[in-house]
């Protein structure tokens, strides 16, 4: 049996909540954290070592790490950085609040757990970083730039940690998901509501069919998986001697990151566009 501990994040529902109850089967140490408190406590009452981590908070992020290094002994042999959510809206909507909030998750946050858990790993001598990205770290869906710009960025960092860290025994990975079961589309929509005025954009009608796909019920694209798929990615990526650097996990992800480097700038737009349904799919 595997002893080896792992921080992952966003564990509440989904990819986190999956990937969490895979790895403690096979025997890992999950610290399964959520930024609300009720999952943590759920996720206590399931049998996890749950800690409460905000990744909009630097408090909330730096006293998760000190409680986990606490009960680890200092050591830590991976992180997944999986927490994460989408903000919907065309781009000339989305105003300065919303893509900060965009990116205190995705990224910031992100970077910042990731920063403070790099020394114990270098103490140790090795460990493995973990990041969810997605397809759309590959490439550009409408009504998605927010998240799309986030994802970009993260696959920026995780690259270029990546070399910074090759000396070191730390290994770098990006998996990268599609379309997957979870309640992605429901935090989405709530991000949707909060920040977006659809009344008034030119991109209006655009809306009324991306709010239909964001409310309805069951799989809302082609090639939709459970999160298990994700789960046989992060497996290897955990305990293989040679990870690799990117698991692409769905059908779009394989398909779109051979289109983007076979094909001139405008057909693929063509193609993304369609893909992207004027924010119905």
């Amino acid at each position: 049996m595997n002893s080896k501990s792992i921080l992952i994040t966003g564990c509440s529902s989904g990819i986190g909540a999956c990937v969490a109850l895979g790895l403690k089967a096979r025997g890992w140490r999950v610290f399964a954290t959520a930024r609300r408190s009720a999952d943590v406590t759920r996720l206590r009452a399931e049998g996890f070592e749950s800690v409460w981590l905000d990744l909009r908070n630097s408090r909330s992020i730096q006293a998760a790490v000190t409680e986990i290094l606490a009960q680890t002994d200092g050591r830590l042999d991976a992180l997944l950085n999986n927490g994460a959510y989408g903000q919907p809206g065309a781009v000339e909507d989305l105003s300065r609040e919303a893509l900060r909030e965009q990116f205190e998750t995705n990224l910031f946050g992100t970077q910042e757990l990731t920063n403070l858990i790099i020394p114990s790993m270098r103490r140790q001598g090795g460990g493995r970083i973990l990041y969810i990205s997605s397809v759309l770290g590959l490439v550009a869906f409408p009504y998605r730039g927010a998240y799309v710009a986030s994802k970009f960025a993260l696959e920026g960092l995780a690259d270029t940690l990546r070399l910074e860290l090759a000396d070191t025994g730390i290994q770098v990975c990006l998996i990268e998901p599609g379309p997957i079961l979870s309640r992605f589309r429901d935090n989405a929509y709530l991000a949707y509501q909060r920040h977006i005025q659809a009344e008034t954009s030119p991109h209006r009608d655009s809306y009324a069919a991306m709010t239909a796909r964001l409310t309805k019920q069951g799989p809302a694209a082609p090639f939709t998986l459970p999160p298990e798929a994700v789960l046989k990615c992060v497996i290897p990526a955990l305990e293989s001697n040679r990870p690799r650097a990117r698991y692409p996990v769905t059908v779009p992800t394989h398909l779109f990151a051979v289109l983007r480097r076979l094909l001139p700038a405008r057909w693929l737009d063509a193609i993304l566009r369609r893909a992207g349904g004027e924010g119905r799919r």
